[in-house]
């Protein structure tokens, strides 16, 4: 599972429909629907968030428009529009390191993107996210848990 933290705009179809179903995923385990995917770590920040339900809503809207800017027909009905608007921090560290495995992806699976975004120095984030200074996440998993940017 990986929610990112990075804007939806930047995914590739198949990184845009994998989002918006494992951050539907998510939002069934924040809201208590499922056993499956209780301890993931990208949950973390959510579920430390004030309300975590309105939280990963306000994310699945997001991703929702950006879908509809790609004319993709994501069912609506599955977020609840009645969230409380919030923000959740994200370091700039973990920006860059998604930014840099994004890259990767869309290197391998959509050349177009990556060509259209390698030139990047600073990629937006997503609107529910402010960045401050800092590392990697600790809830981020890491091949080799050395790893910085």
């Amino acid at each position: 599972m990986r929610i990112w933290s990075l804007h939806p705009k930047y995914l590739d179809s198949k990184g845009l429909i994998a989002l918006w179903r494992e951050t539907l995923l998510a939002k069934n385990v924040l809201e208590g629907k499922t056993k499956g995917y209780k301890n993931h770590p990208q949950l973390e920040r959510f579920k430390n968030s004030k309300i975590p339900v309105d939280a990963i809503n306000q994310y699945l809207k997001e991703v929702y428009l950006e879908a509809s800017r790609r004319k993709y027909n994501f069912d609506k009905e599955k977020i609840n529009w009645s969230f409380t608007p919030t923000k959740i921090t994200v370091t700039k560290g973990q920006l860059d390191y998604e930014a840099k495995h994004l890259l990767n992806k869309l290197h391998n699976r959509d050349i177009n993107k990556y060509n259209d975004f390698q030139s990047i120095k600073i990629f937006e984030t997503h609107p529910l996210f402010a960045v401050i200074e800092g590392e990697i996440e600790g809830w981020e998993i890491l091949n080799n848990k050395k790893q910085s940017v």
